[in-house]
């Protein structure tokens, strides 16, 4: 009868440091689980404000473009003044 005291009292041990060891790697995980919700929630953050980025930047690309055309519009314009300038000077020239 001693014995099967024994394997009972053995295997309660046995359970207890079971469940010991459960709780210490469930609150390890839950540690982690933390852990990981908070890193996601600035990886979250970083990437919203790196979207909120990459729109200004689409913004800034077609801001471009077109002061970029416009730009080509005024050389063009300024070539043609040059171009009657020098006729008027010619022009004028030949008055003399």
């Amino acid at each position: 009868m001693q014995d099967s005291f024994d394997v009972l009292e053995e295997k309660v041990k046995k359970a207890a440091e079971l469940v010991k060891k459960l709780r210490r790697d469930n609150k390890t995980l839950d540690d982690q689980l933390k852990d990981s919700k908070a890193k996601l929630a600035e990886a979250e953050k970083k990437l919203a404000a790196l979207e909120a980025e990459m729109g200004d930047a689409a913004g800034n690309s077609a801001k471009l473009d077109g002061l970029t055309a416009e730009l080509e519009t005024l050389r063009s314009e300024q070539e043609q003044v040059r171009t009657r300038v020098a006729k008027i000077v010619t022009l004028l020239e030949s008055l003399d």
